[in-house]
């Protein structure tokens, strides 16, 4: 059973009063953003400019209510890349404080191996971001912030200077952000998004979100979401980011999400959400490389080097012609497989 820290109040509010005095609000954050004269106070610290990225391995980030403490503890036994600890949508109004004061006591005492621990804040401008910050940046543990609804550069900047101004220094590098995609203006603004700050990892495509701020019909075909999904798998891919996939809330219909990982991965997203336990596996086998995938990338590795050493570019395989985009593509899979493999090894708590 995890207890909530008494002390954890007091403390943020010291913090909240220093910062008030440094970082504007949320409102006049996106005011600076759009203004020529006065953005340098929004600009990446020079921290944020020498971070080492290696890659962390996320085909599942599973969302668990951080006011929920049995499905918190129930969630350090789920085989999830990504365990996201919820202060968002999954929390009631009542319960937002002892979310923050149960997910800080979870990042703290959780071993999780080298599952990602991460965090998703309410959203920029909802007047809860300060204190949900102020609590999960003390962890030195915390090793991801999701923000949702990111609608501007501003959303993601002003994150990125609350990890300077709050995180412990020895943890500032290690605190990746991933930006939700879910209104109508963060897709219009995605270019700008995407390249926001060095500690930008990943976006995710908020599917549910979206359709409410468009106003669009829901259907089973999703074709309604299909710009709005390619345009942040592009963008993704354009900075360099992972791209996280839509919910499949047809939660307990394997056929279902089989079918949305497939498509999802066939249009090149990375990973996918999770809302339940029981599509973690199904997520896993639809988003890593098939041992097909793997032989045949192996095999044109392999014959590029022999050509090149005989000074030829293009080859065939199999009947088919490969070259250097081909071969760019087999790389990338055994990369990612490698990682894969690496992320799953018998680990204790890690960093």
């Amino acid at each position: 059973m995890m207890s909530a820290r008494t002390l954890v109040l007091p403390r943020v509010m010291l913090v909240r009063s220093k910062v008030a005095t440094m970082v504007p609000p949320p409102s006049h954050v996106r005011f600076l953003a759009s203004s020529s004269t006065s953005t340098s106070s929004l600009s990446p610290s020079p921290l944020s400019s020498i971070l080492t990225r290696p890659e962390r391995v996320r085909r599942s980030l599973f969302n668990v209510p951080g006011s929920d403490e049995r499905k918190m503890t129930k969630a350090k036994a789920l085989p999830a890349d990504s365990i996201v600890f919820d202060l968002e949508d999954g929390v009631p109004m009542d319960k937002k404080g002892l979310a923050r004061q149960l997910v800080f006591d979870a990042l703290e005492s959780f071993d999780l191996g080298r599952r990602e621990r991460a965090v998703r804040i309410n959203a920029i401008g909802s007047g809860l971001e300060l204190d949900d910050l102020n609590v999960i940046l003390r962890s030195p543990r915390l090793q991801c912030i999701v923000i949702p609804k990111v609608s501007s550069v501003a959303d993601v900047q002003f994150v990125d200077r609350m990890i300077d101004l709050v995180a412990p220094v020895p943890n500032q590098g290690n605190i990746r952000l991933i930006a939700c995609i879910e209104t109508a203006q963060g897709v219009m603004d995605l270019r700008a998004i995407s390249t926001a700050s060095p500690r930008l990892d990943a976006l995710i495509f908020a599917s549910e979100d979206l359709c409410a701020d468009m106003d669009m019909v829901r259907t089973p075909h999703r074709r309604e979401l299909l710009f709005a999904r390619s345009a942040v798998v592009t963008a993704a891919s354009a900075a360099g980011l992972q791209a996280i996939d839509l919910v499949c809330i047809d939660y307990k219909d394997q056929a279902v999400l089989a079918v949305e990982c497939a498509e999802g991965r066939q249009m090149g997203f990375t990973g996918k959400q999770a809302i339940h336990p029981g599509q973690i596996e199904g997520i896993h086998a639809l988003f890593s490389p098939t041992d097909a995938e793997v032989a045949r990338a192996t095999a044109i590795v392999d014959g590029y080097k022999e050509y090149v050493a005989k000074g030829v570019g293009a080859f065939v395989l199999d009947g088919k012609m490969i070259d250097a985009p081909v071969v760019r593509w087999a790389e990338r899979l055994l990369a990612k497989k490698a990682a894969m493999t690496s992320a799953t090894a018998p680990s204790s708590s890690s960093k």
